[in-house]
């Protein structure tokens, strides 16, 4: 957007006796990208408008078009005319990077090369170090502000404890930043995103996995119960994303579905005796009960896996896995999904949302009473 805006791409534009401001011509942005190396081709610079639209960062200027197409259309970039979606999500991660660029450019900063145990990482800090430094700097009125602030960071992937055993601090615990916000990263890596299309091709729903590429072998992660408690659960974890996808990525797989080989396709037959219909749940005097799980995914992933459809049910749960700890059982039906309605969503649309949403998972299940 930026580049466009020095480029004098995105500019006022009349058209039919009206004044689009900020705003730029579709088919003149497809000749930039392919000028520019952004797309080899203008069938893939459509393709990645189209992600851009589909993730409500451009649309067309009067909302004609839910599509982007290659032609003299005027289209416009959310964040220059005020309709960008500011949800929390994407608040705290344009928060990290503004505290990531202002960390990185100062001449003592926090961030430094830290060992432990004998391991070397980048871009580390304590907790304590950083809460110091957020209320220095205004960011945060007190410390326990701060706290909230780091806490939010972590469960959004952003910064992690360096062995990722610990949520966050006031305390001499080291931390790194997740992400290397100042990586260059090329329109391109839009089209290796995880898709609903993918989704549906896996035998299993993937999304028990994190998008973070986990460490191999033993690992501890944080669990978080019903009741809020925080207990520290240890366990042998399943085997590397990395390793299965190939990819060598070290903040986020861009292709975080995993490929089973064909023995590997796991309960490939539902778990219910016998189907179950969101009338006979939700009708009065029913047998079962609510209940509401908070599952902090480790760098694996939450350890669950949901089939089926309208409604949802668990199929599979990893017993040394968080979502185990905080009371999942095979069989319960996904009422509810960080606060989202989901009785009426099939598996693909449900794995979505949660493989896009933040790293804490609030998830409402019907279970039927003994």
């Amino acid at each position: 957007r930026l580049r466009l805006h020095d480029g004098k791409l995105i500019k006022d534009r009349r058209y039919h006796l009206r004044t689009y401001p900020n705003c730029f011509v579709a088919k003149e942005l497809t000749d930039w990208l392919i000028d520019h190396k952004e797309a080899p081709d203008r069938e893939t610079g459509i393709r990645l408008m189209q992600k851009l639209m589909d993730h409500y960062i451009i649309h067309h200027v009067c909302d004609e078009h839910s599509d982007y197409k290659d032609a003299k259309l005027l289209y416009r970039f959310r964040k220059d005319d005020g309709t960008f979606p500011l949800n929390k999500d994407v608040k705290v991660f344009m928060r990290g990077q503004s505290l990531y660029e202002k960390l990185v450019s100062v001449e003592e900063s926090i961030l430094k090369v830290r060992e432990e145990n004998s391991v070397k990482y980048q871009r580390t800090f304590l907790g304590c170090e950083m809460i110091d430094w957020l209320v220095q700097e205004g960011e945060a009125e007190n410390r326990k502000e701060a706290v909230e602030l780091g806490r939010a960071l972590l469960e959004h992937g952003i910064i992690q404890h360096v062995s990722n055993r610990h949520h966050f601090f006031d305390s001499n615990i080291l931390y790194q930043f997740w992400i290397n916000f100042r990586r260059r990263r090329r329109l391109t890596e839009l089209l290796n995103e995880n898709s609903s299309c993918a989704l549906s091709e896996s035998p299993d729903s993937p999304f028990c996995l994190r998008k973070l590429n986990p460490d191999p072998g033993n690992t501890s992660f944080l669990s978080v119960q019903t009741n809020k408690e925080i207990k520290i659960v240890s366990a042998v974890r399943r085997s590397s994303i990395t390793s299965l996808t190939g990819n060598s990525n070290p903040y986020f797989s861009t292709t975080p579905t995993l490929v089973f080989p064909p023995v590997a396709e796991c309960n490939p037959k539902s778990v219910l005796k016998r189907p179950v219909t969101n009338e006979e749940l939700l009708s009065p005097g029913a047998p079962y009960i609510k209940k509401t799980l908070t599952i902090v995914g480790d760098a694996v992933g939450w350890g669950f896996v949901v089939r089926g459809g309208r409604p949802c049910h668990i199929q599979a749960v990893d017993p040394g896995g968080p979502a185990a700890a905080a009371g999942m059982k095979v069989c319960q039906f996904v009422f509810s999904v960080n606060g989202m309605y989901v009785l009426h969503l099939d598996y693909q649309t449900i794995s979505s949302l949660i493989m896009t949403g933040p790293r804490t998972l609030v998830m409402e299940v019907m279970e039927a009473i003994e």
